[in-house]
């Protein structure tokens, strides 16, 4: 396989296991203290959010392969993983205060 071909095929399965995976822990995370926060129990939340993550990690593996562009792969589900990532860290320790009545 000609160079040029492959790295742009290495590059796409990285991003459809590692990428999506990161952006998917990143939705799981967001979603599950933002469902515990408006008073959902934190249990169904946990599945809820693990059963929708599982669904849109087939959707986001598909769509790595759809797209034309890798740029714009890298960039939707590195900087979405590390946005919601982000805000999932700072709202859990409102969360854990909450439960523990801080």
């Amino acid at each position: 396989m000609n160079s040029a071909l492959a790295l742009p095929l290495v590059s796409r399965v990285f991003a459809a296991i590692f990428a999506v995976y990161a952006f998917i822990w990143g939705v799981v995370s967001l979603g599950v203290v933002s469902l515990s926060a408006i008073g959902v129990d934190f249990h169904s939340a946990e599945q809820s959010m693990l059963m929708f993550g599982l669904l849109l990690y087939v959707v986001l593996f598909i769509w790595v392969f759809a797209v034309k562009s890798l740029l714009r792969i890298w960039l939707v589900l590195g900087l979405g993983a590390a946005l919601m990532l982000s805000a999932a860290w700072l709202l859990q320790p409102l969360l854990l205060c909450q439960e523990a009545a801080c």
